[in-house]
């Protein structure tokens, strides 16, 4: 990767290694969404991040397809010129902060038939350690709140973007 200063190649290494456990991408999709985030509003050419990911043509096209796909990436042209440019989705936070809070969902739903089922046939098990379910279903619930809080702010801010 020689797109820049060792820092940055450090920090899109660290960030690919974080969207390769986290979002669950390719490793070449996972650093061509870092070189997207840290990069400029300007984005990159489909040869520019051939270039700095040093992969093959079909590889980075079969990734940036994948991060279109998921709305992590967008591309964009300009005026008088055929190539298109990449750059990290004007919505990526808002699109991260929705999968969360759909995960988190899940995870309530979960929670909850866990309770149900554990009070209706381990009675004796519920009575002795139902508040710890509980507590964690609370704990679930905040973040989801939490999580709905700022996707709203997240969209005013889109909202007063020209």
């Amino acid at each position: 990767m020689d797109c820049c200063s060792p820092e940055k190649q450090k920090l899109i290494e660290e960030l690919g290694l974080h969207f390769e456990k986290n979002q669950n991408l390719a490793p070449l999709a996972a650093r061509i969404y870092a070189i997207m985030i840290l990069s400029p509003n300007e984005g990159h050419t489909f040869d520019e991040i051939k270039q700095i990911t040093d992969a093959s043509k079909s590889s980075v096209s079969t990734q940036l397809n994948l991060l279109m796909q998921t709305r992590k990436v967008d591309y964009f042209t300009k005026t008088g010129d055929r190539k298109r440019y990449f750059r990290a989705s004007k919505t990526y936070l808002k699109n991260t902060l929705k999968e969360y809070l759909e995960n988190i969902s899940e995870e309530i739903k979960m929670v909850d038939k866990i309770i149900k089922f554990n009070s209706t046939y381990n009675s004796e098990k519920f009575e002795k350690d139902g508040h710890i379910p509980k507590m964690f279903r609370n704990y679930l619930f905040a973040q989801k709140e939490n999580l709905e809080n700022s996707i709203q702010k997240v969209s005013e801010h889109e909202n007063t973007q020209p």
